[in-house]
C-alpha cells in the first residue's frame, strides 16, 4: 500500500483537473440517467394517448438529455487524458530524477531488460490510473446520492434501497476485482519482465549465440516467457469475464429489487404505471457508473505491483550523496596546485573479492599527458569511476583543481572532465543531433572544427545529407574508426580541462588506431589528459606512464625508462609486442 500512496502523492498536485472530470464523468452519467427516465417517461405517456403539449416537455428534455450526454462525456475524456498525460510525465520525471544518482552503484545488479520494463512497460501501466481506476471508483459516490435524491420523490424506502443497492453493489465488485488482481496482475507484471529480460538477451548477443549454435535455447528461452505472458493474460481475461458476468448479475438485481418496491408502491397507489417506467431505467441507467469498477480493481493490483517495481528502485539508497554545505570548486587549479591528486585511496567493489583500489597515489599536474596501463584487473577504469563520482565509500583523499571532491557537488567535479569511454554511446540519430549533445547551443562551425579535429570531416562530407545523415542505433551505418572519431569530434566539443580517456583505440586496427591516436593528440592539445588503456602502443605520445597491479602503481616513468626497468612494463610490453608480430 506504501507504493500506492506514493502514487497518490504524484497524483495530488493534479487533484483540480482530476475533481474537475470526476464532476463531468458523474454529470455524465447523470445525463444518462435523465435520458433514460425521461425517455421511459415519454414512450410510457404517449401509450396513454396524451396531448401532444403533455410531451413536450418530455420531449426537450430527451433531446437535451441526449446532446448533454455525448457533450459531457467529450469533456470528461478530453479533461481526463489531460490528466493521464500530465501524471505520466511527471512519473517518469521524477523516476529519472530519482534513477540518474543510482546509476552504476545500485544499478548494476538490475538486468537491462528488467530495467527497460520498469522505466517503461511499468510506467505505462500506470497510464489508467486516473481515468480507469481512480476516476470511476470517485464517480460512483456522486452517482448513487444522485439518483437517491432523485427516487425520493417517489419514496424513502425506493430511494434508499437505490442509493444503497448501487454503492454496495459498486464496493463488492471492486473488491471482487482487487481480490482476483491480486493474482493476476502482479503475475502478469512479473512475466513481462521476465519475457523482456529474455528478448533482450537473445537480442544483444544474436551475434554470440549464432556463432556458438545456442540460438534455439534462446528462442527456446524466449518462446517460454511469452507463454507466461500469454497465461498470464489468459487468467486475467477469465477473471475479467467472470467479473463482467457478475456486475449484469448485480445490475438485474438492482432492477428486481427497485420493481420489487415500486410495485409495493404502485399497489399502494403511490406510484403509478409510467412512475414505476422510470425507476427501473433510472436505476438500470445509474449502473453506467459502476460497470467500470470490477476492472478497476483488478487494475488497481497491476498498477501497485507496477509502482512497487519502480518504487523499489527509486527508495534504493544513492551510491553517492552531494555534501548538505557544498563547497565551490575552481574551474582552474590554483598556482603549484595538481589537476588531479589521488592520494591513498582505497576501494572494494560491494561484494569484491579483494580491493579495486589498494592505497593508490596518482598526480596529474597542468597540461600532462598521462597513461595509466596495467594488466586487465589491476584497477584502471575504476580511477575513472572515482573520479568522476560515480562510487562512494572509498578511504583516502581525491582533489580535482585543489577542491576535496566529497565536499563539493558531483556535477561540479564532472564539468572538469571531458570523457571518451571505450563504449561510447551513439544514439539513433543524425550526426548533428550526436555531436549537439556536448553543446545544444554550438554553431556549425564549431561542428566542422570539431569533425576535421578528429579526422572525420570528409567522411562526413562524403555522407548522402552531411551533418543531417541518420547514423542508425550505435552509428550502425559506421565503421568502427568512423565511430571512434565521431566520439572524439563530440568530446572535443566539451571545453573541459581534463581528458579522461579509456581504452580509445581498443577494437580498432593497426591503421585506424593510428589514425585516432593522432586525432587524439590533437584534442589533448592545452589540456590535462589521463589516458586508461591495455594496448601499449605508441606510448611514447605520453610524458609520463603510471603502472598498475593490483590497485597500486608499481612502475612510473617514460615509455623509454619502464622498459629499462624491466619490470611489469616491459613485461607487458615485450607480451604484446610478441602477439602484435
Amino acid at each position: 500500500m506504501r507504493a500506492l500512496g506514493r502514487l497518490l502523492g504524484l497524483v495530488w498536485p493534479l487533484r483540480w483537473p482530476l475533481l474537475g472530470a470526476v464532476v463531468l464523468g458523474a454529470a455524465t452519467v447523470g445525463s444518462g440517467v435523465g435520458l433514460m427516465a425521461a425517455s421511459a417517461w415519454l414512450l410510457a405517456t404517449a401509450a396513454l394517448h396524451p396531448s401532444i403539449a403533455d410531451l413536450q416537455v418530455a420531449i426537450v428534455g430527451v433531446r437535451f438529455f441526449g446532446v448533454a450526454r455525448g457533450t459531457l462525456r467529450y469533456a470528461e475524456r478530453l479533461l481526463s487524458h489531460s490528466v493521464t498525460l500530465r501524471l505520466l510525465a511527471r512519473i517518469r520525471v521524477w523516476l529519472f530524477r530519482r534513477l540518474e544518482p543510482l546509476v552504476p552503484a545500485r544499478t548494476g545488479g538490475l538486468h537491462s531488460g528488467d530495467l527497460l520494463t520498469r522505466i517503461v512497460g511499468d510506467v505505462e501501466s500506470l497510464e489508467g490510473f486516473t481515468v480507469r481506476t481512480l476516476g470511476p471508483a470517485l464517480v460512483v459516490l456522486p452517482v448513487a446520492v444522485g439518483v437517491g435524491v432523485f427516487l425520493l420523490r417517489y419514496g424513502r424506502e425506493l430511494a434508499l434501497a437505490a442509493a444503497g443497492t448501487i454503492a454496495g453493489s459498486a464496493l463488492a465488485l471492486a473488491v471482487a476485482g482487487w481480490l482476483l488482481g491480486g493474482r493476476t496482475g502482479p503475475a502478469l507484471s512479473v512475466a513481462r519482465s521476465r519475457l523482456a529480460t529474455a528478448a533482450v538477451e537473445l537480442v544483444q548477443g544474436l551475434a554470440d549465440l549464432t556463432a556458438a549454435g545456442r540460438t534455439d535455447e534462446a528462442v527456446a528461452a524466449v518462446t517460454e516467457a511469452g507463454g507466461s505472458v500469454t497465461r498470464a493474460r489468459f487468467a486475467r481475461a477469465v477473471a475479467e469475464a467472470g467479473l463482467d458476468g457478475a456486475t449484469i448479475l448485480a445490475a438485474g438485481g438492482a432492477v428486481w429489487l427497485a420493481g420489487r418496491i415500486g410495485v409495493s408502491l404502485a399497489g399502494a397507489g403511490a406510484v403509478d404505471g409510467v412512475g414505476l417506467a422510470v425507476i427501473l431505467l433510472a436505476v438500470m441507467a445509474a449502473f453506467e457508473a459502476v460497470e467500470a469498477l470490477p476492472s478497476a480493481g483488478e487494475r488497481l493490483q497491476e498498477q501497485r505491483a507496477a509502482m512497487e517495481r519502480i518504487v523499489a528502485i527509486v527508495d534504493a539508497e544513492p551510491g553517492v550523496r552531494d555534501p548538505g554545505r557544498p563547497e565551490p570548486l575552481p574551474s582552474r587549479a590554483p598556482e603549484g596546485c595538481p589537476v588531479v591528486r589521488v592520494e591513498g585511496v582505497r576501494f572494494s567493489y560491494p561484494g569484491g573479492a579483494r580491493p579495486a583500489l589498494d592505497g593508490l597515489d596518482i598526480e596529474l599536474g597542468e597540461g600532462e599527458r598521462v597513461a595509466l596501463v596495467g594488466p586487465s584487473g589491476a584497477g584502471k577504469s575504476t580511477v575513472i569511476a572515482l573520479l568522476l563520482r560515480l562510487w562512494d565509500g572509498w578511504e583516502g583523499r581525491i582533489e580535482v583543481m585543489g577542491g576535496d571532491v566529497r565536499r563539493c557537488l558531483q556535477g561540479d567535479v564532472r564539468r572538469r572532465f571531458a570523457v571518451l569511454e571505450q563504449g561510447t554511446h551513439l544514439f539513433n540519430a543524425t550526426v548533428r543531433e550526436n555531436l549537439a549533445l556536448a553543446d545544444p547551443t554550438v554553431g556549425e562551425d564549431a561542428l566542422w572544427a570539431a569533425l576535421e579535429l578528429a579526422g572525420v570531416a570528409e567522411d562526413v562530407r562524403a555522407m548522402p545529407d552531411g551533418l543531417d545523415t541518420w547514423i542508425g542505433e550505435q552509428g550502425l551505418t559506421l565503421s568502427g574508426g568512423q565511430r571512434r572519431r565521431l566520439a572524439i569530434a563530440r568530446t572535443a566539443l566539451l571545453d573541459r580541462p581534463v581528458l579522461l580517456l579509456d581504452e580509445p583505440t581498443a577494437g580498432l586496427d593497426r591503421a585506424t588506431e593510428a589514425a585516432v591516436l593522432d586525432a587524439l593528440d590533437r584534442l589533448a592539445r592545452g589540456r590535462t589528459s589521463l589516458t586508461v588503456t591495455h594496448r601499449l602502443v605508441e606510448m611514447e605520445r605520453h610524458g609520463r606512464i603510471l603502472v598498475m597491479d593490483r590497485g597500486r602503481i608499481v612502475e612510473q616513468g617514460s615509455h623509454p625508462d619502464l622498459l629499462k626497468m624491466n619490470g611489469v612494463y616491459a613485461a607487458l610490453h615485450t607480451a604484446q609486442q610478441t602477439l602484435l608480430e
